[in-house]
């Protein structure tokens, strides 16, 4: 049986569908089906299951939801665990034989590997195809067509515009004229599909149908927006007046007229767990490019996501030159990027920098350890682009965990690991490390190089080993806090309201995550005050510290990924301890010292004996709130 969320959600056999009915239960499927693979949260299914203000009952109610969802899948045969329930939520592991969305997402991105254009319109076409009419039609929430159908809109017309750009390219422009111009009066906002229809209407000998064309567009955005055409466009208009000969021919393997006009577009972001944007083409490498340090980029993974937002590794404008593992991009730059708006860590990072450099068998590694959302990634790589000068044999990154939370073995480390190509010294960034017996094998030995490990456990052991210095990073500092925000939304704008930028950083945890999402909502906010901002999250933290464009970029969402990593065990005791640190006191009643010892281990506790054991503000919300439906009979 598979499930199709392009068009109306229902489940189907391949000759049989069953279309769902707008219910509660439908739009909870529906939410965990855009999000396949992810932990959904469950105040997020809440609030997408009801669009007013959920109910006191609304959890009981949820779980009712599930059930009726399960007495459904049981009449089609799918199996009762599809539906899985973790902490803090649920959650669907769906492929591309069991969900529309996650084969065309394939198709789309095995298409942007294709070696010839025929072939990437092939794929693209059967990708395409899978949409059956408007995303979620029968899905009632309002929060859901709100937030998620324009996205997943947004991924069909890119696969759309892509296919029409080759198709144009190719010469068919009597072939693709059928599309674009449905395309072009379907979406009137999106001027590349005005600028196609024009193209295949002048190539195909109507050049007064194209002026005509033009003439409309622009008539349109002077009218509704006061502007003028882009660039393109104004490029095309004179070029028809002109009676110039468009470009009509790809190049061998790369479409050069394709790639001319993606260059123009804003580049796709890094791959996270909801999104499937459009690849973009592998420059050819230069000899200045050979010379250059080499850098293996970390595949996305949901569980780290908390650093990734500002990982330059993942920067969609370096340069893409391999890619030899499937489903994990290996990317080489010319160097490794400062991290976007870093700031703070001074002393961490100074330290960092003499260890890498100091060349002393002592001093070859590098643990940086901490809760989850500290920040623990981007230092690594801030410090890997600060000493990338000493290593010749250059810098390499690997994630040691998959997008769906599982750790990767040793045998798999290795095998995405790339071979060293050059003489010399090479930096090995190893990112959330799940124990130290995966990496041992891994790590260089002095004369060879050195290596920087993030986990969210200290790795105790392995320093035992191996020796080196470990980093354990707490929350930013009230100034760094405030630096952070300076740097991100700007000093005019922070000084306008310094007092209610501290108290944003406050309300926020001095998490490095929490502040950067905060910063995203005001960015693209350009009117909203920050002392609005402040009050608007307060109401519902740490649940709207969340970015609804970019599931990864959720504090919820890396606290789920980082408590299903525990011991179940481990899990009980650590929110049983949070509901005990209710008012900031000590708890009456803490775990044995030996469960301490492993949360604290685990980054969830801070400090330890002989100092009293703490959780972080934020922490300790969540873990409140996620422990409140336990505690509530019924």
């Amino acid at each position: 049986m598979r499930f199709q969320l392009l068009g109306l959600l229902s489940i189907t056999d391949g000759e049989h569908a069953a279309v769902l009915q707008p219910s509660k239960p439908t739009n909870l499927l529906a939410a965990l089906l855009i999000h396949s693979g992810a932990v959904v949260s469950t105040d997020y299914l809440l609030r997408a299951v009801w669009d007013t203000e959920p109910p006191a009952t609304a959890r009981a109610a949820l779980q009712s939801c599930v059930l009726r969802l399960r007495r459904i899948f049981a009449k089609y045969g799918i199996a009762n665990d599809t539906i899985e329930a973790v902490p803090g939520g649920y959650r669907m592991r769906m492929d591309h034989e069991t969900l529309d969305l996650v084969r065309f997402r394939g198709l789309v991105q095995s298409a942007g590997s294709a070696r010839d254009a025929e072939t990437e319109s092939y794929v693209l076409r059967e990708a395409l195809a899978l949409w059956q009419g408007p995303v979620l039609a029968n899905v009632s929430s309002h929060m859901l067509h709100r937030d998620e159908a324009p996205r997943l809109s947004e991924e069909r017309l890119r696969a759309l515009e892509r296919l029409c750009d080759i198709e144009l390219a190719r010469g068919r422009c009597r072939e693709v004229l059928t599309d674009v111009w449905d395309a072009a009066r379907r979406h009137p906002e999106r001027e590349r599909f005005a600028e196609q229809l024009i193209e295949a209407l002048y190539r195909t000998g109507r050049q007064t149908e194209a002026l005509v064309e033009i003439r409309a567009v622009k008539e349109r955005l002077k009218e509704e927006f006061g502007i003028d055409p882009g660039a393109p466009l104004q490029r095309l208009e004179l070029a028809i007046l002109r009676g110039e000969e468009l470009d009509t021919a790809p190049g061998p393997g790369v479409l050069p007229a394709i790639e001319a006009r993606a260059s123009t577009r804003p580049a796709a972001l890094p791959g996270g767990v909801a999104r499937a944007d459009l690849p973009s083409r592998a420059p050819a490498e230069t000899p200045a490019q050979e010379q250059a340090p080499a850098v293996a980029a970390l595949p996305p993974a949901a569980s780290t996501a908390h650093d990734k937002a500002h990982d330059p590794a993942h920067d969609p404008t370096s340069a893409r030159t391999a890619d030899t593992t499937p489903g994990h991009t290996v990317t080489s730059v010319p160097s490794l990027a400062p991290v976007p708006c870093f700031t703070g860590r001074t002393t961490q990072l100074a330290a960092i920098q003499r260890a890498l450099t100091a060349n002393h068998p002592q001093t070859g590694l590098v643990v940086i350890s901490g809760a989850p959302g500290i920040g623990k990634t981007a230092l690594a790589l801030q410090a890997a682009h600060l000493v990338q000068d000493a290593f010749p044999g250059g810098c390499f990154t690997l994630a040691m965990t998959d997008p769906d939370g599982s750790a990767l073995s040793t045998a798999e480390a290795m095998e995405r690991l790339p071979s060293p190509s050059r003489p010399g010294r090479r930096l090995l960034v190893l990112d959330d490390v799940a124990s130290a017996g995966r990496i041992r094998p891994l790590l260089p030995s002095p004369a060879e190089g050195a290596a920087v490990v993030t986990s969210r456990r200290g790795l105790a052991g392995l320093v035992a080993t191996h020796g080196g210095v470990v980093h354990r990073l707490d929350t930013l500092g009230e100034q760094e806090s405030y630096d952070l925000l300076v740097a991100t939304l700007g000093a005019e704008r922070v000084g306008q309201e310094p007092d209610a930028a501290r108290e944003l950083a406050r309300i926020c945890g001095h998490f490095p995550l929490s502040l950067r999402i905060a910063a995203a909502r005001l960015l693209t906010r350009p009117g909203l005050g920050i002392a609005d901002c402040v009050s608007w999250l307060a109401k519902d933290l740490p649940a709207r510290l969340s970015l609804a464009d970019e599931p990864l970029m959720s504090v919820p969402q890396v606290f789920e990924a980082a408590l299903r990593r525990l011991d179940p065990h481990l899990c009980e005791a650590f929110l049983l301890l949070a509901a005990q640190f209710e008012g900031g006191g000590n708890p009456d009643s803490p775990p044995p010292d030996e469960v301490l010892e492993q949360l604290a281990d685990a980054g969830f506790v801070e400090e330890g004996p002989p100092k009293p054991y703490r959780i972080h503000e934020l922490l300790r919300i969540y873990a409140r709130q996620l422990a409140a439906p336990a505690r509530t009979p019924g």
